[in-house]
């Protein structure tokens, strides 16, 4: 049986919490006992912040940039600060911008496409490290997405491949320091509509139809036949956190209904 206190006592920094995966991740570790570093530049993860109280969970919130590595350093800066140590860093930001064949990217939204999806991950890692490397302990869970292997989002394919090789590399350099790197690739996941929509513009028939080949591609290449819930990836996000999964590093655990990515 799970024990319902995996993070008693522990510290989880959880990038993107304001809404979908990383809001699920956050109050279901609010349920285990952490105590919450949550960033996100969207409002709403006030919300998300009050909720996780209810829930009994000591909460601080940072509205950050995390493109940025001044952003992530101050997010790591604030969860020092509020608590002393950070025991879990899960880094969520990311997610296609644009949905449509590569030759279509003009240059300045590849170049968006990298910033939102590898360079986040890239800095709260390189922000993190100096803290874990001095405890001699930590876990950090990269969300990455089976997405590597898939159409219509190459510049997102091609980050969340830098996260796997980042993940890869960072756990085979700092498994000496105590510290686990894991990825979850996650598939299709069915979420709420975004309250602070990826592309604000409305999609044109065109690019509709494009969305919906990486939807059918996406369905067909699961062997389930189906998107996941935010429930099964955070499941799994919460047992690579946890030390439950002491003796596992430098993996990337599809999420996927038997995608591999």
């Amino acid at each position: 049986m799970t024990n319902q206190n995996r993070f008693e006592g522990k510290v989880v920094v959880v990038t993107g919490a304001a809404q979908g995966i990383g809001r699920g991740v956050a109050l279901a570790a609010a349920r285990e006992g952490a105590q919450l570093v949550l960033a996100d530049r969207a409002r709403v993860l006030e919300e998300v912040g009050a909720e996780a109280q209810a829930l009994g969970a000591l909460v601080t919130l940072a509205n950050v940039d995390l493109e940025t590595y001044a952003g992530a350093s101050a997010l790591m800066e604030t969860a020092l600060r509020e608590f002393g140590r950070i025991d879990v860093l899960v880094n969520n930001v990311g997610g296609t911008i644009w949905a449509k064949p590569y030759q279509e990217y003009e240059e300045a939204q590849i170049e968006a496409e990298i910033r939102r999806s590898l360079f986040p991950t890239l800095w709260c890692c390189r922000a993190v490290l100096p803290a874990l490397i001095a405890q001699k302990s930590g876990a950090i869970v990269n969300i990455s997405s089976v997405a590597t292997r898939g159409i219509h989002r190459i510049p997102y394919s091609a980050a969340k491949g830098g996260v796997n090789a980042l993940t890869a590399s960072l756990a085979f350099e700092h498994a000496q320091d105590g510290i686990r790197v894991n990825a979850v690739a996650t598939g299709g996941t069915e979420a709420p509509p975004r309250i602070v929509p990826r592309n604000p513009n409305p999609l044109s028939a065109q690019e509709q139809a494009w969305y919906q080949g990486i939807v059918d591609q996406t369905v067909e290449s699961s062997l389930m036949h189906r998107y996941g819930t935010i429930d099964e990836q955070v499941r799994a996000i919460l047992f690579l956190a946890s030390d439950e999964a002491s003796y596992i590093t430098g993996s990337v655990l599809p999420v996927a209904g038997g995608d591999q990515g």
